[in-house]
């Protein structure tokens, strides 16, 4: 499918309050030390240079750090320490592919997952040069002091399927491919980070949870419906955004194409898909067999805490400006939502062939300039020079899967 299959938008579109979905089943809670949390974390990300000027200050605008508080509530405040700082590290590396200087430039996203994973491979080597696979390597040492082997694994396994799902996507968008509805589902499944989340619910509690337990054919249909109520808010919260990027890697979308119906029709169906994945969480959670006493204490310990992330989740989309810009969306049972504007890149400043940006609004030009390409090989030469990797061993007590 492709996104010149697309219908044209109109000037509006209307969503329903998901939070009220979700909210039955799925419950809210705050952390106490979200704010002295937030005075550490914040530090650490400014030291990062990531973002300068108006950049970090919008950044930073997205408040991560009440995602966190709402998404980790029961985490001691060294734990949710670092899962503001993991929030910090994977919206910037995201963003990097998604509307940064590498969109749409699979090769270049492949060097920096490159360099990252490295990070993961060697995490007693020094810090490398690269502020993102930087952060990546602070935060695998405070996972690694306290999570369990099993929570290890699963983490190391879960960044680099996410890592490849960036690469994955940014080859659709370089091609303006977009997915089936499956088989974006299952993409989307690794683009949100879902198996990262799990891992890092483990964390911010220091479960010990049995690898078989994990294994069991309930539970995994429980991570997918999980994941799937968290992430299709997300889509559709998040499109409007995205479509102003250029970016159409996002379900309603793909619903728009498949099923050949316009903006608003394509919300209500992905809409009442949430409602029925809401319905089937239950389902599943209500089949759970048990694993014994102690195995059932620190499942359902675990089933709790990633309720409570899932609902943090659904209500920060809602809460911070990332998406709506502005726009207050709180506590209405409706919003109607205006669709933004397409953002020029600077490589569309100047249209091809006369034709002003405006008049194809729906299609990101395939023209780009000769320096743009130049400048991303620089990059990606770069960031290979800056970052040498030492023939430093795995931990002994990580046996990696």
């Amino acid at each position: 499918m492709s996104v010149e299959q697309l219908r044209p938008f109109p000037t509006h579109f209307r969503l329903r309050d998901l939070t009220a979905i979700t909210a039955p089943v799925f419950e809210l809670k705050l952390n106490p030390y979200e704010a002295a949390a937030a005075h550490t974390t914040n530090a650490w990300f400014e030291r990062r240079n990531v973002y300068h000027g108006l950049k970090k200050q919008k950044f930073l605008s997205h408040r991560f750090d009440s995602y966190a508080g709402m998404s980790f509530p029961d985490a001691d405040l060294t734990h949710l320490e670092t899962c503001i700082a993991f929030f910090f590290w994977a919206f910037s590396f995201d963003d990097l592919s998604d509307e940064g200087a590498l969109q749409s430039k699979p090769d270049a996203v492949q060097v920096g997952v490159d360099i990252s994973m490295e990070v993961l491979k060697n995490p007693d080597a020094p810090a490398p040069n690269f502020a993102y696979a930087a952060m990546l390597h602070d935060i695998w040492r405070r996972f690694r002091s306290t999570a369990s082997l099993g929570a290890c694994n699963r983490f190391f396994r879960a960044v680099e399927s996410w890592m490849n799902s960036q690469v994955e996507q940014a080859r659709n968008r370089s091609t303006d491919e977009i997915p089936s509805v499956d088989d974006f589902i299952i993409l989307r499944r690794r683009t949100i980070g879902g198996p990262i989340v799990e891992a890092m619910v483990e964390y911010s509690l220091d479960l010990e949870i049995p690898e078989y337990v994990w294994d069991h054919p309930v539970l995994q249909e429980m991570s997918k419906a999980v994941i799937d109520i968290m992430t299709w808010p997300n889509d559709l919260c998040s499109f409007n955004k995205e479509q102003a990027d250029g970016d159409f890697q996002n379900l309603v979308f793909c619903i728009m194409i498949e099923r050949d119906v316009d903006l608003q029709s394509a919300v209500d169906i992905l809409t009442e898909m949430l409602a029925q994945r809401v319905a089937d969480y239950v389902r599943y959670r209500a089949q759970l067999p048990s694993f014994g006493p102690e195995v059932d204490a620190e499942l359902a310990r675990y089933n709790k805490a990633i309720e409570q992330y899932t609902q943090g989740t659904v209500v920060w989309y809602y809460y911070s400006p990332r998406y709506f810009r502005g726009q207050d969306v709180s506590g209405k049972p409706e919003i109607v939502v205006p669709v933004f504007e397409r953002t020029v890149p600077a490589e569309e400043a100047v249209p091809a062939h006369g034709v002003s940006p405006k008049s194809h609004t729906l299609v990101p030009s395939l023209v780009s300039s000769s320096y743009l390409r130049l400048s991303l090989l620089l990059f990606s030469l770069l960031a290979c020079l800056l970052y040498v990797t030492p023939p430093v061993p795995l931990l002994s007590r990580i046996a990696f899967l």
